[in-house]
């Protein structure tokens, strides 16, 4: 049997007195270790790791305290390794157990064993075992900013008087270090927050195009508050909102989503209040959508002077920290500057927009009044001239200068009609067949000749002009692959009558090629018919622009 060992007497005041003395220059490095650095999170770190050298504590650990001052927001520890941390899994949240009641009574802690403390509510499967605790509140400006933890004094002792003298001492230098490095990263923060206000009012009044200076709005959103998306929604057609602009890191199928307006939180965002979710998984607000893959997300409305624009959505993974009141209150002026400047770049493209209309109705009116007006009067001595002259080669060449300025005159028309639409109008009819005709001389070796007769735009619907772009995709086609054309004219007129007296539009493509020849395949032609009559029209075939009409003539006509 081995002899027990000698009993532990406690040390005498001169013992205690030169233990303390040869530990305060540890102290001193301890404490100067701290108060090192400025950045918040490294600044915990080294708390923890000082605290545990000076008290000879195998773990330490430092929980930050939450806002409302139920729990903890942030959880540093020392000691733990990684796998271990793995295998522990989720760390503590501070509402129950010793470090609960820590958290609502913050006052110095210290235990022989932990398991013998009623306050204590066990350990975790995989956690490592610890028997001595040391626990000390940490006070920044006078305010409860955490608690600092040491478990497992080295040597299997517990902790001492002059553990529990340093720590206390430690946790008031690490409170003024805690709160310098607060005061950076707020500076820092704040700094980040205007920058990124800055950037996207520059973005928005650049100019440029608007889907690009929303999608800045979402990525700066996202940078900023270390979301996980940065969300941009604008005011439905429908009502509700759309999702408008998106930055993730991976991508997404959700723009262009709708959230519909009786969705609780649209409601409460098109009012103009901002809403605040702790974990996207569980709010009953959000019971369907992708935002159930997300934690905590702030939604704030883009509004200015009472007008709601749309909505900013900045949502975190699930299992991050909530965020901070600061966070908070950057994010609302943040969005305000959003809103400030949607608004003010709106009214810069109002204003640009209403110099182009100014100038396109001024150079419209010049065309009209004195272009055309010019050119109906030498239309008009030209046709005298033709009256009076004898000589029959005078007389024709004269009619053809007639029908030229006729077909000129005609042609500035429609320039004029094109000019009074709005310049940031969806592409018209006119636009589309000039596209179909552009892209058809690629394998045409030419472009065909083209002419515009009438409000073209204006006076087409939607369903009649889809129509009659894919009756001269398919004509222009059979001219390429069947009538080997060397000439193309095409004329759009939104002036024409059709045979049953209504007023409509007529397409006529007409080509000097090899025609049709009998017994050729006609399905192309076919197609033209159904598409004419599926809008109440009609199509019909003549004879082409080559000489003695040789070629082909495709008529294409229906109602507006």
């Amino acid at each position: 049997m081995s002899p027990a060992p000698p009993p532990r007497f406690p040390p005498s005041p001169r013992e205690a007195s030169a233990e303390l003395l040869a530990r305060v220059p540890k102290l001193l490095d301890a404490m100067r270790s701290v108060g090192s650095g400025l950045e918040l999170h490294s600044t915990l770190h080294r708390i923890c790791e000082t605290a545990a050298d000076l008290a000879q504590a195998r773990y330490a650990a430092l929980g930050v305290v939450d806002e409302d001052g139920y729990g903890l927001a942030d959880f540093v520890h020392h000691g733990l390794d990684e796998a271990t941390v793995r295998r522990v899994g989720r760390l503590p949240d501070g509402r129950k157990g010793l470090l609960g009641a820590l958290v609502s009574h913050p006052e110095p802690v210290r235990l022989t064993d932990l398991a013998q403390d009623p306050r204590a509510c066990g350990f975790p499967e995989h956690h490592p075992p610890m028997r001595s605790f040391l626990g000390v509140p940490i006070r920044v400006q006078g305010e409860i900013f955490g608690n600092l933890y040491l478990t497992d004094k080295h040597g299997g002792e517990p902790f001492g008087d002059h553990d529990l003298a340093m720590v206390r001492v430690l946790a008031t230098e690490a409170g003024i270090a805690i709160g310098n490095a607060r005061l950076h990263e707020a500076a820092q923060q704040r700094e980040r927050w205007i920058d990124g206000s800055v950037a996207v009012t520059t973005a928005l009044l650049a100019g440029g195009d608007t889907d690009d200076a929303l999608q800045i709005v979402a990525e700066q959103a996202r940078r900023l508050s270390g979301a996980a998306a940065g969300i941009v929604l604008l005011p439905a057609d429908g009502g509700g909102l759309e999702i408008v602009a998106v930055d993730a890191p991976h991508p997404t199928n959700i723009l262009g989503a709708v959230i519909p307006p009786e969705n609780g939180i649209v409601a409460e965002l098109l009012t103009g209040r901002p809403v605040f979710v702790d974990d996207a998984a569980t709010d009953p607000r959000l019971a369907a959508g992708p935002a159930r893959s997300y934690g905590p997300v702030m939604l704030l409305p883009l509004s200015r002077d009472g007008n709601i624009l749309g909505g900013l959505v900045m949502p975190r993974a699930r299992g991050e920290r909530p965020f901070t009141r600061t966070e908070r209150a950057l994010g609302d002026r943040f969005a305000s500057q959003a809103a400030l400047a949607l608004t003010m770049a709106e009214a810069q493209r109002d204003r640009e927009r209403l110099a182009v209309y100014e100038d396109r109705d001024r150079i419209a009116r010049d065309l009209h009044d004195l272009v055309i007006q010019r050119l109906f009067a030498t239309g008009m001595m030209l046709e005298d001239a033709q009256r009076r002259t004898v000589v029959p080669e005078v007389r024709d060449g004269v009619g053809g200068a007639v029908d030229e300025l006729d077909v000129t005159i005609q042609e500035i028309r429609s320039a004029i009609f094109a000019l009074q639409q709005p310049a940031d109008a969806p592409a018209g009819l006119r636009t589309r067949v000039l596209r179909e005709i552009g892209m058809a001389a690629v394998p045409l070796g030419f472009t065909p000749a083209h002419r515009f007769v009438g409000p073209v735009d204006t006076a087409v619907g939607d369903v009649t002009g889809k129509n009659l772009i894919a009756a001269l995709r398919e004509t222009l086609s059979n001219a390429f692959r069947h009538a080997h054309a060397d000439r193309i004219e095409v004329v759009v007129d939104a002036t024409a009558t059709l045979p049953d007296g209504r007023p409509g539009v007529r397409l006529t493509v007409a080509d000097d090629g090899i025609g049709i020849p009998e017994g050729g395949r006609r399905s192309g032609l076919h197609n033209l018919e159904r598409r004419a009559e599926t809008v109440g029209g009609a199509s019909r075939i003549g004879p082409g622009i080559g000489a003695g009409g040789a070629g082909t003539t495709v008529l294409w006509e229906a109602p507006y």
